[in-house]
């Protein structure tokens, strides 16, 4: 049986988050004797005022951050920080029991990917994980309709689908609990979490996408991990689900990775095939997605 969950997060409950560049910013202002400085406390989001004492950098909301805390936060460049009750700073990172992997919030110039047993989610290499999800989202345009992404993630797909006004609602699945708990301290995915017309279901997609009714979705953005750690999600049978779910007219994207490298190219030449023989027709390269696009035509 198919679950969703929803559930919305209050402003005041969202914690602070910052990185070595907010930290570095804070501390260079202690430098020069600055009595206050404007920071984002939510990685760029947003701006607001610190207050500097001798003794800390004090937030709003009754928050504050020791001298010692900021020095050493602003000489990690490859974490995220969150700061949930006064003097406590917690690095956002998780060990995920299930899979037995370790997962991290890992900062960008806007914003953050995550890191899972080291590897980026996101392509990070001359773009950013925001421009990495327009170029997915845009793939699939026009949007309408019930959208599913097959993978949430951070949740940058599923809040960017439900942007378009003709969208009624996206379906995301995503397999790992621990991944949405890093998304709820993450400032970028919190629409993830309050948006209604966003519905998270936590399954395999393998396992959850037969459930779905024929001809359920308008749109599918299909954004799996790699194809040595899910190779059953570029399955011809898998296809054959999707192909099943999708209204006539519909259209698939599916994130396979750069097509002009080796293994991207070897991998896109097979998916190609299984995608034509599970039905989908029209299938283009979209190099700049890293992917491909598939029509379902009958």
């Amino acid at each position: 049986m198919i679950a969703g969950v929803q559930g919305a997060m209050a402003t005041e409950e969202w914690p602070f988050v910052l990185s070595s560049r907010q930290a570095r910013a804070i501390c260079e202002a202690r430098a020069v004797g600055a009595a206050t400085v404007a920071v984002s406390l939510d990685l760029g989001l947003t701006t607001l005022e610190v207050t500097l004492t001798p003794e800390r950098a004090l937030l709003p909301r009754d928050l504050w951050i020791g001298w010692d805390d900021l020095a050493a936060i602003a000489e990690r460049e490859e974490a995220c920080y969150a700061v949930r009750a006064p003097g406590e700073v917690e690095r956002i990172g998780r060990f995920s029991e299930a899979l037995r992997r370790h997962y991290s919030l890992f900062p960008t110039t806007g914003a953050p990917t995550i890191l899972i047993a080291g590897f980026s989610m996101h392509r990070i290499k001359g773009t950013d994980p925001q421009q990495d999800t327009l170029a997915k989202v845009r793939a699939a345009a026009p949007l309408r309709g019930r959208i599913l992404d097959t993978s949430t993630g951070l949740g940058y797909t599923a809040i960017e689908a439900a942007r378009a006004p003709t969208v009624e609602e996206v379906v995301t699945i995503e397999l790992d609990p621990t991944t949405l708990a890093i998304a709820r301290d993450n400032p970028w995915s919190r629409a993830l979490f309050t948006d209604p017309k966003i519905r998270q279901i936590i399954g395999d997609s393998y396992d959850v996408v037969p459930e779905f009714p024929p001809d359920s979705f308008s749109r599918i953005i299909h954004d799996p991990p790699i194809f040595s750690l899910a190779g059953e999600l570029y399955s011809g049978a898998f296809y054959r689900e999707l192909f099943r779910i999708l209204r006539r007219g519909g259209k698939l994207f599916h994130y396979i990775g750069n097509l002009d490298s080796k293994g991207g190219g070897g991998v896109a030449r097979g998916a190609i095939r299984r995608l034509k023989e599970a039905g989908f027709a029209r299938i283009e390269r979209r190099p700049e997605a890293f992917g491909v696009v598939a029509t379902k035509e009958r």
